[in-house]
């Protein structure tokens, strides 16, 4: 029998939720408690997905010194009020519902502290429907999971879902990256925080702008990839 169903793994923050704020306006209120200059939104939306320690050094240009304890008010602002301020992206839902009732498995990678991944899925209602949610080391600060990124989380969720291949689905292209490094393709979705060109630039082998949509592109690699393998097993035969 020819499995077609091929597992999904989904970025999280400008992918299935959109903060709404929660993220930028934790940073922000962060900042501003220490004194520190608050950067443009253009800038505190490009922080939203790569890991929170290396945007406050490289982005907003947080003295090292005082990065970590940037980290802590933002978490007790986004604790507090973030979580609350984020929304599902229309149509996830039911992508999700739909996913479930077709047997597809889903999975969550994000460079979201994991415990906290975890807490926003719940919050949302939708946790149930992913088999693995992996995520960053709950300590985000600058010394800790040096060696960790989206490579490793992509990869400790497609070891969860025990399958190879399946596709990532995420909005920056470190998901692209994350992705390819595992040997998985990416959809990129237009509706996250990726400036114009990103993810086409980083390899993502579509952008997609609505949830309609990247069901659609999903079940086409579906349909490649069980074409390809047919013609494995025909070329086996002979």
């Amino acid at each position: 029998m020819t499995q077609t169903t091929v597992p999904v793994i989904f970025d999280l923050d400008g992918t299935l939720v959109d903060p709404a704020g929660g993220i930028t306006g934790g940073i922000s209120a962060a900042l501003r408690e220490l004194n520190l200059p608050v950067p443009e939104q253009a800038v505190l939306n490009s922080m939203v997905g790569p890991k929170l320690s290396d945007s406050l050094l490289h982005l907003a240009n947080v003295p090292e010194t005082l990065v970590n304890e940037t980290i802590e008010r933002y978490r007790r602002h986004y604790k507090e009020t973030g979580i609350g301020q984020s929304k599902l992206y229309p149509g996830i839902l039911e992508l999700l519902e739909y996913f479930a009732e077709s047997g597809r498995a889903a999975a969550v990678a994000t460079q979201k502290p994991q415990s906290i991944a975890r807490l926003v899925l719940e919050h949302h209602g939708i946790a149930d429907f992913f088999v693995s949610i992996r995520g960053a080391a709950d300590n985000e600060s600058l010394e800790a999971n040096t060696a960790s990124g989206k490579v490793e989380i992509v990869g400790a969720a497609l070891a969860d879902l025990h399958s190879q291949p399946a596709v990532m689905v995420g909005d920056r292209h470190q998901d692209v990256a994350g992705a390819m490094a595992n040997g998985l393709d990416c959809i990129g979705v237009a509706w996250g925080f990726a400036p114009d060109g990103e993810l086409e630039e980083a390899g993502a082998v579509a952008v997609v702008h609505t949830a309609a949509e990247l069901r659609i592109k999903i079940e086409e690699l579906d349909a490649v990839r069980a074409a390809a393998l047919s013609e494995v097993q025909n070329d086996g035969s002979l």
